[in-house]
């Protein structure tokens, strides 16, 4: 009697383990499909005039709303990075090479995924909020009703505007976090600007900035993709609305970073085969 009560009870787990593989697998699929239909809206007319009042709204809330953060964001990054540095530079007599390695941080790495954590966390969590209040009070139901397709009027002008101010505001994480490393270095530690900014334009070049820019691109479009697919299809209540929105931006997080690594990859392998390529830029 014992073993079968065993048996009964490791096959019921394990029926468990398979549901939820394929609850999860479910869910994957369910997202790129959603994602196909948000990039067909968006390349089938989101910049067309007669879509800018749907678009514009969102520009606002995307970049200007969030522009205070972003630049609070990197200039303190680049101080951080110049404090932690400096007394190692200055202990083999490279202190005048600070502007070269944090400059070259900032604008590679921690510019573009910070901005875009920044934005998964502000943005995300916003998109996701109000996206799954409307689908638990049954407003994406209604404008199903009435013929208006929900990912058209509701999902493509979100993930357009976060796909097209996640690389501006890129740059302006990038333009004070080099700020931030200039004020520790030159004005609070006394290192000569000249050479500072000379090593820095030795260091930063065309291919650095496109790099960040780029991955501005990706990363704006999978938090956004992430933020309104989870608010879209989050549980009733109040309470699923915030496991949703917790859900987002831990979800946003991990895909950035794991974007980072993949899009670093690549273009360490472009600028190491294709030159040329990078000289022209």
């Amino acid at each position: 009697m014992t073993n079968d009560l065993t048996t009964t009870s490791a096959i019921a787990r394990s029926d468990g383990h398979w549901a939820r593989t394929r609850r999860a697998v479910d869910r994957f699929g369910d997202f790129w499909i959603f994602a196909g239909q948000t990039a067909w809206w968006m390349l089938r007319g989101s910049l067309l005039p007669q879509n800018w009042r749907l678009l514009v709204p969102q520009l606002y809330e995307v970049g200007y709303r969030s522009l205070p953060v972003i630049l609070i964001t990197g200039a303190f990054v680049g101080m951080v990075l110049a404090v932690q540095a400096i007394e190692q530079f200055r202990a083999v007599g490279l202190e005048e090479r600070m502007g070269a390695v944090v400059n070259l941080s900032v604008v590679r790495e921690l510019g573009p995924v910070l901005a875009g954590i920044m934005l998964a966390g502000r943005i995300g969590g916003a998109l996701t909020a109000e996206l799954g209040t409307m689908s638990v009070t049954e407003q994406i139901d209604a404008l199903r009703s009435m013929g208006v397709n929900p990912i058209r009027y509701l999902v493509a002008p979100r993930v357009l505007a976060c796909f097209l101010l996640t690389p501006t505001l890129t740059l302006f994480a990038d333009f004070t976090g080099a700020l931030g490393g200039w004020f520790v270095s030159v004005i609070q530690s006394g290192i000569d600007s000249g050479p500072y900014w000379e090593y820095t334009r030795e260091a930063v070049e065309n291919f650095d900035l496109f790099s960040g820019i780029l991955k501005g691109f990706f990363f704006g479009a999978a938090l956004g993709l992430i933020s309104c697919y989870k608010g879209f299809h989050c549980r009733a209540g109040a309470e699923g609305v915030g496991r949703a929105c917790t859900e987002a931006f831990v979800t946003s997080f991990i895909a950035i970073l794991i974007l980072d690594y993949v899009l670093a990859v690549i273009l360490q392998q472009i600028s190491e085969h294709f030159w040329g390529f990078r000289s022209l830029l």
